[in-house]
């Protein structure tokens, strides 16, 4: 099929998802009220309940849930070919990632803004709420981990975009003091950053001494950096400790102050970087090269596509975003629609052309498959095809190949900050959350529970173990993270259509998703825990195989919590005697 044709067909149907079917959700199903008096008005705090105009709202949402995942995920599963990676990407965003993002947000949003973990610990009562929790910390744990290993590895491998992405934190700043101090529209502001960035962006890329380059300080990839452990090392151990810096001061700042301003940026710039690799599509009109099903004997693609592609097409970790920050700043509850529903079609929309960027960068079929040779082989270079195969696609536009790569990698890095400090923000939640339930009052303290948050990921992504050796700790509980994930993502869902049956409403469009998604999760939990699939391919790992077993058996306990709640007739009885709104 033609690369065009293929993104054409994919935007036409997120377009009918949006126009028509997140419509009649809005409409028929969620009754949304634009006389509804939001959490963020109710509760206005100025530091995490601020009624938010819905564009900027809607730049803060997109660009949290849009971080790396939605870019990595795609370019993994075309392993087993760009067909089913396709499929999965626009029909798992219209008819489950729309719903479940935009119903956990207006679910919160009814509920005084609690996050889905507080709801969901209603729901399966005193037993489940120590385990939930412990299942939601590891998942925002892992992206915290994960999301700072692929920052500090792209500022080693593309040094020149190290100063285009912290020019944007100053700028951030003061396009927040502008819009709440001066009531400065903040577009004008935004553009003007965003120009500013990639400005530096084209600096950058041609002038060797603005790339802040710390292997080459310390003599090369041989040389012996620091305490011995090498440039490469001491490089990434460096950018770590900047990064956890970074995300404790702007974890714990108002919104407005950076969280907000930034994501409005950043919402410019994926519009920007879309706006590109689409023209960019459109003008160089190049082969797709890698084959439409790729026969494979070492992983199956079922159940483990849709656990490997979660972001882009449904991932639990939205409805953690849609309840923790994006409800607490929902200015009218119709907003929640163009929120929730479009910000998911959004990250479709990158997922869309991360697959096409990827499936054509390689010159013929033969080319794609000795890199996509085995699973393992396409987890490892997936990031780095996608960066290649965007910036062949921007060439089209006549932009060197040298400053595509560092604007495209701009932009990665960008997305994945903003959902590692967002996920920083959640954690703190969460364990304050933790320190109200158990009274500890200590946990409940901000800096108390972002110096926990900000530590142990830390320490995770540290950690000397994995193949790779020092500084692969951010993937050592990595293929937990695909299948909690996706089991947050159908919890959510669950709870979703508690609410609407309490309410007497048709809940088809979550129940369905809901079904599929356990499905997968608990057979792939299966197949990871009990069948020891590529868990035990390099050397046992008891950690994961511990994890694996308890997040499996509170899977399977979700689903009797389930079929009880769906067919008991007071459901108020199972949410701790307090009905949902």
């Amino acid at each position: 099929m033609n690369a065009i044709a293929l993104a054409a067909i994919g935007l036409f149907i997120f377009a009918l998802g949006y126009r028509f079917y997140s419509k009649f959700v809005a409409e028929k199903i969620f009754r949304l009220d634009p006389n509804y008096v939001t959490p963020a008005h109710k509760f206005k705090d100025g530091v995490d309940f601020v009624p938010t105009n819905k564009f900027v709202l809607w730049g803060h949402h997109f660009t949290s849930v849009a971080g790396a995942a939605p870019i990595l995920g795609p370019a993994i599963a075309v392993y087993w070919g760009w067909l089913p990676a396709v499929l999965w990407v626009v029909l798992g965003t219209v008819f489950a990632a729309g719903v479940h993002d935009f119903g956990t947000l207006v679910l919160s949003v009814r509920n005084k803004g609690q996050s889905v973990g507080t709801l969901a610990h209603r729901l399966i009562g005193q037993r489940g709420k120590v385990l939930f929790l412990f299942i939601i910390l590891i998942l925002v744990l892992m992206v915290n981990a994960v999301f700072a290993w692929v920052i500090a590895n792209l500022f080693i491998s593309f040094p020149a975009s190290v100063i285009p992405v912290f020019i944007q934190i100053p700028l951030a700043v003061w396009i927040g003091y502008a819009v709440y101090k001066r009531n400065t529209k903040m577009l004008v502001p935004s553009l003007i950053a965003l120009a500013v960035m990639y400005g530096a962006a084209i600096f950058s890329s041609q002038y060797e001494f603005l790339q802040i380059d710390l292997v080459r300080y310390m003599g090369g990839e041989e040389g012996a950096g620091l305490f011995g452990l090498g440039a490469i090392s001491t490089a990434f151990f460096i950018w770590i400790i900047v990064l956890m810096i970074y995300v404790y001061i702007a974890s714990t700042l108002p919104v407005w102050k950076l969280l907000q301003p930034r994501d409005f940026i950043n919402s410019h710039q994926l519009i920007v970087g879309l706006g590109i690799l689409y023209l960019g599509l459109l003008f160089t009109n190049p082969e797709i090269t890698a084959p439409m099903t790729n026969t494979v004997t070492d992983v199956s693609w079922f159940p483990l596509l849709f656990i490997t592609i979660a972001c882009g097409a449904i991932s639990g970790f939205h409805g953690l975003v849609s309840s923790g920050t994006s409800s607490k700043q929902l200015d009218k509850e119709t907003d929640a629609r163009f929120v929730g529903y479009l910000g998911a079609v959004g990250e479709g929309i990158l997922a869309l052309i991360s697959i096409i960027a990827v499936i054509t960068f390689f010159p013929n079929r033969e080319a794609f498959l000795a890199t996509y040779s085995s699973f393992a082989a396409s987890s490892g270079s997936g990031l780095g095809s996608f960066i290649q195969g965007a910036s062949q696609l921007a060439t089209g536009l006549m932009i060197p190949s040298a400053i595509a790569a560092t604007i495209v990698s701009v932009i990665v890095v960008s997305f994945a900050a903003t959902t590692l400090d967002t996920s920083v923000r959640l954690m703190r939640y969460i364990i304050s959350e933790l320190g109200v339930e158990y009274n500890i009052p200590s946990l409940e303290k901000k800096h108390v529970a972002t110096t926990i948050a900000v530590v142990a990921s830390a320490a995770l992504v540290l950690i000397p173990e994995g193949p790779n050796g020092f500084g692969s700790g951010g993937y050592l509980l990595w293929p937990l993270f695909g299948t909690s994930n996706q089991l947050l993502a159908g919890i959510s869902l669950l709870l979703i259509s508690i609410w609407l049956r309490q309410l007497g409403r048709s809940y088809v469009i979550t129940i369905v998703p809901m079904i599929f998604l356990m499905f997968m999760t608990l057979w792939a939990m299966f197949q990871q825990v009990f069948l020891q699939w590529a868990w035990y391919a390099a050397a046992p790992n008891m950690l994961l195989f511990v994890f694996g077993a308890i997040i499996f058996v509170f899977a399977l306990w979700i689903i009797i919590t389930a079929i009880q709640v769906l067919a008991s007739k007071d459901n108020s009885k199972l949410l701790g005697n307090e009905k949902i709104e």
